[in-house]
């Protein structure tokens, strides 16, 4: 969220941004990996043992196939902001190693958020603001969205060397990452008092 907040990067310089931009990307893959083993050790049946399969495949579970596939976008998206440190990359390097993976983490947010809004909503949209778990899917999936934004403004166009839009690129980034941040939030009273 800070990383492209207004006045950053001058205030910091580009390297201290993208190093931003990777701790930020460790942070949120670690969720994502916690948030996977949760869903796997989660019981089928309410009030059941925890099971111990911590890296467990369930195939049939939506909720599985949301965390897995959100982790796989959070690992995209270790790749792109590590390769971001590199200052030397060519145009066409930086379109491989740092918007590509950027892309394919985007539509693997996008993918892992519409599954769990599913989930939670029984249906493709469903509109349940008074739930607090379709409140968090929702900001998920808003944020989802806005990284989706953000990922395509900041193609570099290749006849003028800058990308589509900075503007859209630093909105979408930090607003996906406060619809996350509020998401997360939400979560802590979720946990304790979920919805009937």
């Amino acid at each position: 969220m800070i990383g492209p907040f207004p006045g950053y990067l001058s205030a910091v310089g580009y390297t201290a941004d993208a190093v931003t931009f990777f701790v930020g990307s460790i942070f949120f893959t670690s969720a994502a990996l916690l948030q996977y083993i949760e869903v796997v050790v989660t019981p089928d049946v309410p009030g059941a043992r925890p099971r111990r399969r911590p890296l467990g495949v369930e195939f049939r579970r939506i909720d599985w196939w949301a965390a897995a596939v959100q982790l796989v976008g959070t690992l995209w998206f270790n790749v792109t902001t590590f390769a971001a440190l590199n200052t030397a990359l060519t145009e066409v390097q930086a379109r491989r190693r740092i918007w590509t993976p950027d892309v394919l983490g985007s539509i693997c947010f996008l993918v892992a958020s519409q599954l769990a809004f599913m989930e939670v909503g029984h249906r493709w949209f469903s509109w349940m603001p008074h739930r607090r778990s379709w409140q968090i899917t929702a900001l998920n999936l808003l944020g989802s969205i806005l990284f989706g934004v953000s990922a395509i403004a900041s193609f570099v166009l290749p006849t003028t060397g800058s990308p589509i839009s900075v503007m859209w690129t630093n909105l979408g980034t930090c607003g996906g990452a406060i619809c996350f941040l509020i998401g997360a939030v939400l979560l802590m009273p979720e946990r304790t008092h979920p919805d009937a």
